[in-house]
């Protein structure tokens, strides 16, 4: 497998061209977030995650996570790099201060997340989603709770999880029956019992981490039914003592670990809580108002599955090149030299670089402007607030689908050696195909993006968008066209479509929408290079952009006619019929 090359100086354009940063750190707020403070975070955890994550994703696609006797085992060298990962500082970049955090903008959280998942996807769900639990308790914890779990999950001492799912629920929450059951006196009165199951638990059990803090979905006795009765409840693997040292090991349980097509590293537990009737959670926020408070996590994490569309897109792209520079084979085509050559000198392979590289960077630019507005948001912008809430399920949607593309393009180029494992080609594309169906799959973005995003502001926060890209495009005309298409298509969505006829055009719709973003985003990468920003990308950046704007944008285009088409052809069939 190739060794992984942070692609620093592409992260730096996104983060200034897209994401804004030099903006950002003029409020009170980020102040601190000065260029060579930002600079030296992004060459460091990019040379961190080279050096220290990279070299054990081989192994840890190889070896797995094994459970041995109710503990999970990782692979030789996880444990020291996960400490040299707490002990550097890099899990507090965006924590606050008053934690023991940095306080620094999420966009340099989305670069420190970037490095780790190219490096090693599987590793950097670990931190991905103690992240989401940091800001689920920053938003909803008590401050007795907040002084309890947040220094050691900031500092990355302890790690936490989003427990959700449950065997009878999947992806319809409000199902679950997970209960919890208040305890009126004793030395736990005023928490809760919990019992109950869950599945699909990312780094439920481990040992990398002191303690493990599990945020979990679950119903009082007297809940209404559905998703207006949940309730969310912090339950940690070890209780803790009074002076804040770990005490007993709770009542819950890691059953049995997932086999996975892929992320092996990453143990995916089936969670057991309660099975002695002793296992002790505290309420986070309101009674039966858990699923807002869990939305805020989950919020984050489909950020950063978007991010991870990203990190896999890279690092098989960098390999597909390397494979494609050392392979030689047959001579270039209508080459009077008959020398066979490498295969990047082919017509074809050239083609399909130049697609892995743009959509790459496309997925780069689209996820650190989403980054941004979530940073203007944070000091106050309620527009920009919206326009991140329209941001994310496109991100989330689209940049895991262009991971699972790029990871496939790259299996092609290098034939029959991408289809056998020694390469590691065929691990990135096994890696990538769980990002477009966790945190919420990408029909259900798609769905997100065509009822509850759609109706901000009446439909007007998603058309200014598209007349905004519109007017700065209006010398890019397919560009231009597409994001007028997108606006059109709102209108009728929002004045004319039923709620299915919306549901069904909305996955066409979601990659229409983010194509049009993200080639608004990578054209004023275009520009700012020209303008003499990041010099050493002046050769290869034009190129990339251009192909997305000339080859990609037109794609979307024809994407319209399945936005538009309705929901009556699904429907004229019975089921028996199109079962049959």
């Amino acid at each position: 497998m190739t060794p992984y090359t942070p692609p620093t100086q592409d992260q730096l354009l996104a983060i200034r061209v897209n994401a804004g940063i030099d903006e950002i750190a003029t409020s009170e707020k980020y102040a601190h977030a000065e260029a060579d403070l930002v600079e030296a975070i992004v060459e460091g955890v990019g040379q961190f995650a080279a050096g220290e994550f990279a070299p054990l994703n081989r192994i840890g696609d190889l070896e797995g996570a094994k459970l041995e006797n109710g503990v999970v085992r990782l692979p030789e060298g996880f444990k020291e790099a996960y400490n040299s990962y707490v002990e550097q500082g890099w899990n507090a970049i965006a924590s606050p201060e008053e934690h023991g955090g940095q306080g620094l903008p999420f966009t340099l959280s989305c670069n420190v997340l970037e490095n780790l998942g190219s490096a090693n996807m599987a590793f950097c769900l670990l931190p991905m989603l103690s992240v989401g639990a940091i800001e689920a308790l920053e938003h909803h914890g008590s401050n007795d709770q907040k002084a309890k779990y947040l220094p050691d999950l900031v500092s990355g001492k302890w790690s936490g999880t989003m427990n959700l799912t449950e065997p009878a629920a999947g992806s319809d929450v409000g199902a679950l029956r997970s209960t919890a059951v208040p305890i009126e006196d004793g030395e736990h009165a005023g928490k809760y019992k919990i019992a109950g199951q869950k599945i699909y638990i990312t780094w439920g059990e481990h040992e990398l981490a002191e303690n493990i803090i599990h945020l979990v979905l679950a119903r009082l006795p007297d809940a209404p039914e559905g998703s207006r009765g949940i309730s969310l409840f912090v339950v940690p693997k070890y209780h803790l003592n009074d002076d804040g040292s770990l005490g007993n090991h709770n009542d819950l349980r890691c059953v049995s670990l997932e086999h996975k097509l892929g992320i092996n590293a990453s143990p995916t537990c089936v969670m057991s809580y309660g099975d002695n009737d002793e296992c002790i959670g505290e309420i986070v926020g309101e009674p039966n108002r858990g699923l807002m408070a869990m939305f805020t996590m989950m919020n984050n994490a489909r950020i950063n599955v978007g991010n991870q569309g990203a990190q896999i897109a890279e690092r098989a792209t960098q390999q597909a090149i390397s494979y494609a520079i050392d392979r030689v084979q047959s001579a270039r085509a209508g080459s009077p030299d008959k020398t066979p050559v490498a295969i990047i000198e082919h017509p074809d392979v050239r083609r399909m670089i130049l697609r892995m590289k743009s959509l790459t960077e496309a997925v780069r630019a689209l996820l650190y402007y989403c980054a941004g507005q979530v940073d203007r948001g944070t000091i106050g912008d309620a527009d920009a607030k919206n326009r991140a809430e329209i941001l994310v399920p496109l991100l989330k949607a689209w940049g895991t689908d262009i991971g699972v593309e790029v990871a496939g393009i790259g299996i092609q180029i290098h034939g029959g050696m991408g289809f056998v494992e020694e390469t590691g080609a065929a691990q990135h594309w096994r890696d990538s195909r769980i990002a477009p169906i966790y945190e919420g799959t990408n029909g259900i973005q798609a769905a997100d993006l065509v009822t509850r995003k759609l109706s901000l502001e009446g439909g007007d926060a998603m058309i200014s968008l598209f007349e905004e890209i519109a007017r700065d495009a209006a010398h890019e005309t397919s560009l231009a066209a597409l994001a007028t298409d997108c606006a059109h298509v709102v209108i009728w969505m929002r004045d004319e479509a039923s709620l299915d006829d919306r549901l069904a055009g909305s996955v066409p719709y979601c990659t229409m929408a983010a194509v049009a973003v993200a080639g608004w985003q990578l054209m004023k990468q275009a520009e700012a290079v020209a303008n003499g920003a990041a010099p050493s990308l002046s050769e290869t950046k034009p190129v990339s952009v251009r192909f997305f704007l000339d080859r990609i944008v037109p794609e979307a285009h024809g994407l319209k006619a399945g936005a538009i088409a309705g929901s009556d052809l699904l429907y004229s069939i019975s089921t028996e019929k199109l079962a049959g």
